[in-house]
């Protein structure tokens, strides 16, 4: 039998704590056990007895705490295996071929076409992809604004965000056009434990509507009506039920795109005659710095995907009931990201975009 291991207090404080601690690792549990037991004159056979172990367990673990203390508990020795079946060149060439080129009458590469292409299997493929994390099966897609006039009108609404003017609201505007009323041909099933709900995936038309929204930044509510079309009529109609649904005595500041209907002549000899609106325009092809979008969204995930509306009464009277209760609980909206910030991540786009157009 060898002599009791002899622990100073903090190793004694961290192998107890170890050993009631639901949270560590079992097997550092384990360990700190064994070693706990070896500070009592016990023979390894009757640790290994009490603790439900082995014996050589005991004894590799008590070598080990001899030789590094309590570092030594927290590693495993390196195990021996199989040695790869793929060298450092057929990975690089795998990686390469992979983000570099496409397949001869593809757009992408499957594991398949790779593993015929290397020689080698397509489950080793898919071990060098997920290494390196390559997905090629999927593809994002992205849009840079062109606009020459890109940074005076980012600056312009993220300072509106940012830093609001006093005695005036901030609206986000913009309209979500050719909304279906869509019914299902056959009524689909519930869901239920182990099963997807489903629906058919034909359906009827009953005819389309478009949202006007605002959202008011401040606050978070959002004004809105429906109309069957989207002309610069209808633009006027929703102006002027902005103008009856806000304070008369704050000036109203609203971003929009640059959709024609905007900017109509009746349109803009309406404006002049409401002095407290003043128009922001996103610059083209920036519609993600419009928050509304964000808001259409939500409607689009939680009231319009998995919808079955038998009219387009049935259709608006949803909508209708979303924004009711959405406005019920509306949450300020909080821009964070500086101009600045957002400036450099377009240019830093835009180079690399321009450095890929050379080497090509």
């Amino acid at each position: 039998m060898k002599s009791p291991i002899i622990l100073d207090d903090e190793q004694r404080r961290t192998l107890e704590q170890w050993s009631r601690s639901r949270t560590v690792s079992v097997r550092w549990r384990e360990r700190a056990l064994i070693v706990l037991a070896t500070t009592k004159p016990v023979s390894e056979g009757a640790i290994a007895a009490e603790l439900g172990t082995t014996r050589h367990r005991v004894a590799r673990w008590r070598g080990r705490f001899e030789a590094g203390g309590i570092e030594a508990m927290k590693k495993d020795l390196p195990r021996g295996g199989r040695p790869p079946r793929i060298n450092a060149a057929k990975i690089k060439q795998i990686v390469q071929l992979t983000t570099q080129t496409t397949p001869k009458h593809a757009t992408q590469w499957s594991t398949r076409r790779m593993a015929e292409r290397v020689g080698v299997s397509d489950t080793t493929v898919l071990r060098v992809w997920h290494a390196h994390g390559l997905k090629p099966h999927r593809m994002q897609s992205f849009k840079l604004s062109n606009d020459p006039q890109f940074t005076e009108k980012l600056e312009d609404i993220v300072g509106l965000y940012m830093a609001p003017p006093e005695h005036a609201l901030v609206l986000c505007c913009d309209e979500k056009s050719q909304i279906q009323a869509l019914d299902r041909t056959q009524p689909g099933l519930p869901l239920k434990k182990g099963r997807a709900a489903t629906m058919t995936h034909d359906y009827k038309r009953h005819g389309t509507t478009t949202l006007f929204a605002a959202l008011n930044t401040l606050e978070g509510t959002v004004i809105s009506h429906c109309k069957p079309q989207h002309r610069h009529t209808e633009w006027l109609d929703f102006l002027r039920l902005i103008d009856r649904r806000t304070p008369k005595d704050k000036d109203l500041h609203l971003i929009c795109d640059n959709y024609a209907t905007h900017k109509h002549p009746n349109v803009k000899a309406w404006l002049e005659k409401h002095p407290r609106f003043h128009m922001h325009f996103t610059p083209t092809s920036a519609s993600w710095l419009n928050r509304v979008e964000r808001f259409f969204r939500s409607l689009t995930v939680d009231c319009l995907r998995g919808g079955v509306f038998h009219s387009v009464d049935d259709l608006k009277k949803a909508i209708a009931a979303y924004i009711n209760t959405y406005n019920k609980s509306p949450k300020p909206f909080v821009w964070t990201a500086k101009a600045s910030d957002i400036l450099q991540k377009v240019m830093r786009a835009k180079r690399t975009l321009d450095g890929m157009a050379q080497t090509d």
